[in-house]
């Protein structure tokens, strides 16, 4: 590689730091893909927090489940649903989320029917820049870990 690309490279990506762009993370768990583990910054010293993912896609041909998770980042770890009941927002601990094969099942921040990874009792508060490990468990992909990065929601990037 010349001089010249190696410096594009370096100017491009400083560029997209300042700009506030977040580059996407995933890992690869059995059949499973884990796109984009994160969590948003607690408010004050909040003892609650919430890991989320862009989406957790089955890319294999049978059915698997997401039955738990945990982390050092706090004492205990649900998955938890949330619905649009009658006109009011539900929330409920739920066992497992199914993973039929070949979709995609969404856990963002924000959305009105979906699910997340309730942190109870976090350690410290989490913090814009933050990252920390998540150990997922799986019915048949087993246990995967991956890094969670702290960061705004989408739309609230200069609000903190």
């Amino acid at each position: 590689m010349n001089f010249l690309k190696i410096k594009m490279i370096v100017l491009i990506s400083a560029l997209a730091l300042s700009s506030g762009v977040t580059f996407a993370h995933s890992v690869k768990c059995d059949n499973l893909t884990i796109a984009h583990p994160y969590a948003t910054p607690t408010i004050g010293s909040g003892v609650i927090g919430a890991v989320y993912f862009m989406n957790i896609k089955n890319n294999g041909k049978e059915v698997d489940q997401l039955i738990g998770a945990r982390t050092d980042a706090s004492s205990n770890v649900e998955i938890h649903e949330m619905a649009l009941e009658n006109n009011i927002m539900k929330m409920r601990s739920v066992p497992e989320v199914q993973l039929p094969p070949g979709f995609e099942v969404t856990f963002k921040h924000g959305q009105a029917n979906g699910y997340h990874l309730m942190l109870f009792d976090l350690k410290k508060p989490l913090k814009l820049g933050d990252k920390f490990p998540v150990t997922l468990k799986f019915r048949k992909a087993g246990e995967c870990q991956a890094e969670v990065w702290v960061e705004a929601p989408k739309g609230e990037a200069h609000k903190h």
